[in-house]
């Protein structure tokens, strides 16, 4: 590790010091570690094919690909010309740079990160998210996480691939190239592709041992072009090889870095972006259907409702983890008549809103999405009459209400979504009627 200690001691200040001079260039946050560190981005061009190159997911064991990114920076910064007006290419030097500080393979709760993604959303169950895994060397143990991506590390990425075109996560070492699982064809051409430009060696499967909760599996669960390049060392970054697999992506960004296209759910037509949100945090169980196509206002803001949310998808938005978020239609939606019911000494008491958490809604909540997805509780448990007419226990989040269903032992958001679709087309033609 002395060659990459020296690199990156030596890359520091050059590469991260300097202030790009050209608007396409720049560096931003995109979030914190486990342990409160930055998880930074470069993005070089502003075209709509997306193409993102993550580095350093198995922290200090693969510091040589933390190396090759910052490389890559450099290169690029040099001459940001090298990326196509069609593409816009963003390079993340450390996933786990609480893993890189500690010389560990895990983040600094002890997860593989590379096998803690929802992998259960693809048609093979051999790749299934599982606590137990196969890590380097196909050791066997228990880092695979509590649940799917339980990891602030994971959650970042999950969410910041929502409008991915293709994405390559570097790995060492055995010198090969290989694609997401399931034959996925996107995936297969972007890793012969990369394997022809490297002179690495391109391989259809990972065959050593079996990776559970892949991210390269995740993504391309999600129809997201998704390859490992495997370095042929443990400690080099092999700069020209990985440049030119980069470069042969590049120059084939039409064919290997598609276009965001709509997708079709019961018929109804879903933004890309819309889809794969709706898609990673529940689908169907959480946000329920479609109930109708998005809709664009003069701003550029793209809306949809389904039966439990409304999804907004918003350009100004786009370079951070909020691209894609729900309304905020939980702190509207107090019930007429409620029975506040106790709160145990126990419960987590949001700061910002003095609301507790605990129990079933609890689980539900932190494994579905949490904070990002369904906002801080605002209220606290209360007894109402839920959709379905019966008296539950509820609760308000910001984007959403949780009501159990203590007969299956569930929870279930309640239909905000409708009760939006609803009012919205009210009011739109009681608007038409008075003008008529």
């Amino acid at each position: 590790m002395v060659v990459v200690a020296a690199t990156l001691a030596s890359l520091g200040q050059s590469v991260v010091a300097a202030p790009s001079q050209q608007s396409t260039v720049r560096e931003f946050e995109l979030g914190r570690s486990t342990e409160g560190r930055p998880i930074t981005a470069w993005r070089f061009g502003d075209g709509p094919r997306k193409l993102v190159l993550a580095s350093n997911t198995h922290g200090f064991p693969e510091a040589n690909t933390y190396t090759l990114a910052m490389l890559l920076i450099e290169h690029f910064r040099a001459d940001p010309t090298l990326v196509p007006a069609s593409v816009r290419l963003y390079i993340i030097p450390s996933l786990n740079p609480d893993g890189l500080a500690l010389g560990s393979r895990f983040n600094a709760r002890g997860v593989d990160l590379n096998r803690n993604m929802n992998t259960n959303l693809d048609a093979c169950p051999e790749n299934d998210w599982q606590v137990t895994v196969q890590g380097a060397y196909g050791i066997v143990s228990d880092t695979g996480g509590a649940y799917a991506d339980s990891e602030v590390e994971s959650q970042l990425i999950r969410d910041f691939l929502v409008d991915a075109s293709a994405v390559i996560f570097f790995h060492s070492n055995a010198g090969n190239v290989f694609p997401a699982a399931c034959e996925h064809a996107p995936s297969i051409a972007l890793a012969q592709a990369y394997a022809a430009g490297s002179n690495y060696a391109y391989a259809r499967r990972w065959e050593p041992y079996n990776i559970t909760g892949g991210m390269h599996d995740w993504a391309g669960s999600l129809d997201i072009a998704a390859i490992i390049p495997e370095f042929i060392t443990g400690d080099l970054p092999e700069f020209e090889e990985n440049l030119g697999g980069v470069l042969a992506v590049l120059a084939s960004a039409e064919e290997l870095v598609p276009l965001p296209r709509e997708r079709a759910v019961l018929g109804i037509a879903l933004p890309e972006p819309i889809w794969r949100f709706w898609r990673m945090h529940g689908g169907y169980e959480h946000f329920g259907r479609p109930l109708a196509p998005a809709e664009t206002d003069a701003a550029g803001v793209t809306r949809q409702h389904f039966t439990n949310v409304v999804l907004e998808l918003d350009p100004a938005r786009r370079d951070t983890l909020a691209y894609v978020r729900a309304l905020p239609l939980g702190i509207a939606a107090t019930p007429r008549a409620f029975t506040l019911l106790p709160t145990p000494a126990d419960a987590r008491i949001f700061e910002a809103t003095g609301a507790p958490l605990y129990g079933a809604f609890a689980t539900v909540w932190q494994r579905a999405g949490g904070e990002r997805v369904f906002g801080p509780p605002v209220s606290e448990e209360y007894e109402a009459r839920a959709a379905d007419g019966a008296r539950r226990v509820m609760q308000q989040f910001e984007r959403a209400v949780f009501a159990y269903y203590p007969e299956d032992n569930t929870v279930r958001l309640e239909p905000l979504g409708w009760h939006d679709f609803v009012r919205t087309r009210l009011d739109a033609a009681m608007t038409r009627h008075s003008f008529q």
